[in-house]
């Protein structure tokens, strides 16, 4: 079990601690809850001063050539590229998660010709995800098909089935999926594969060309430090480029824009997959965000960040096995099966007034209801210390031994939780 002396030695020999210098972070504060919102990186606020002062006040409308906007999309998608297995030229920011989704789900039934019209996923998958699936099954005549366990989905992979939908971090336990070994299961049945990297991009290593993904997409805004509704992202493999369109067939996906075509002509590659103007103010933030990760790599990259992530998630579940009594842990233990965050549930304590009583006390996780009521808590190792994962776990330990998570205070729910 990690002793908060231990802790202070791990954070003094770590090589990754000069990056926590990159965000604002008030001091007390210990915030676990990077995989719902990312810290603010401190280079965020001038660039988006400079885009609102320099360029939008200052230039105006020439700042779509001058500065680039038109290209921000994929000037942002090359950034990400190597950070989950792809390549320059192959991600495009635009939209929302749930949008590019829509987007990919259509075009993956499309290139099944109408043979094929299930989709399947997981029953816990994120809603919306399986909200969006219900709508493009329902298009195209088909259906959505949920599974309880993973270990249901080889089943599934039959000649009925289009597309395997799966969220590569599970959003309430953490689990990894193996995203090599479902994707060539899927395809060995006729199966297209969709993978969603919200909890995963920034995180921990996605290679999506070495596992032969069909489809990915994902958020700005967890990992990536993007900032509240950050653009998503999507990608889609060279192999499936041109061989249908996707469905919002919006401006900036044609093949000549600013000609004003009457008809519809899809451009080249991903950026067919842009649909409206970009959010240009929120993809300066972003912007921002990848210079922490420029840093980054030169600290060792994503082997670097994993390792870390591993190390912090270790040490927090050592520390709840030792310290919480009536805890359970409900990540997987097994380090090449979990992302980076840790799930627990409380035997004999109500999960929202807990995680509200910590926030109360600076350390921010996130409550998530369900069969069991979680409790996440997220170790970005971009900036979280090892005295967080000692901090959080003394802080948990009062509460449960002085029972003042029951104080009416800590009932009340917001819209949010």
């Amino acid at each position: 079990m990690l002793t908060l002396d231990q802790a202070r030695a791990l954070d003094a020999a770590d090589p990754l601690a000069p990056l926590r210098s990159h965000f604002e972070l008030a001091d007390g504060l210990t915030y676990l809850d990077g995989n719902s919102l990312g810290a603010l990186p401190r280079g965020a606020s001038a660039r988006v001063q400079r885009t609102l002062r320099e360029e939008w006040g200052r230039d105006l409308i020439a700042s779509w050539n001058r500065a680039g906007w038109i290209d921000q999309p994929r000037r942002l998608g090359d950034r990400l590229a190597p950070w989950i297995g792809a390549r320059a030229g192959e991600v495009l920011f635009a939209d929302s998660t749930s949008v590019n989704l829509y987007k990919v789900l259509h075009a993956a039934l499309q290139l099944q010709q109408g043979q094929r019209t299930r989709i399947v996923s997981e029953r816990s998958n994120f809603p919306t995800d399986n909200y969006i699936a219900q709508s493009v099954a329902r298009a195209h005549g088909g259906e959505l098909v949920l599974v309880d366990h993973p270990d249901e989905l080889p089943a599934l992979l039959d000649e009925r089935c289009a597309v395997l939908l799966l969220t590569h971090v599970h959003y309430r336990s953490g689990r990894m999926h193996d995203m090599a070994l479902l994707t060539r299961w899927a395809q060995q049945a006729g199966v297209l594969a969709v993978w969603d990297l919200a909890h995963s991009a920034g995180a921990v290593p996605v290679d999506l060309l070495g596992a032969a993904a069909d489809f990915a997409v994902g958020c700005g805004y967890k990992y990536l430090n993007g900032g509240p509704g950050a653009p998503a992202f999507v990608w889609v493999h060279p192999r499936h480029h041109g061989q249908v369109w996707q469905p919002l067939t919006g401006w900036l996906g044609h093949a000549a824009p600013f000609r004003f075509e009457p008809d519809y002509r899809p451009a080249e590659g991903i950026q067919q997959y842009q649909c409206g103007t970009p959010p240009i103010l929120a993809m300066a933030a972003l912007d921002a965000a990848f210079d922490v990760f420029d840093a980054a790599q030169a600290l060792g990259g994503m082997a670097a960040l994993r390792a870390k992530s591993l190390a912090l998630s270790q040490a927090f579940m050592d520390c709840v096995d030792a310290r919480l009594s009536g805890a359970t842990v409900h990540t997987p233990r097994e380090a090449s099966q979990r992302g980076s965050q840790v799930s627990i549930a409380l035997a004999d304590a109500d999960g929202h007034a807990l995680m509200q009583a910590l926030i109360e006390r600076a350390v921010i996780g996130d409550f998530r209801a369900g069969s069991p009521d979680l409790l996440r808590f997220g170790f970005t190792p971009l900036y979280t210390r090892f005295v967080d994962v000692v901090s959080a776990v003394d802080q948990l330990e009062d509460l449960l031994r002085s029972g003042q998570w029951r104080e009416a205070r800590f009932q009340q729910k917001g819209k949010v939780t």
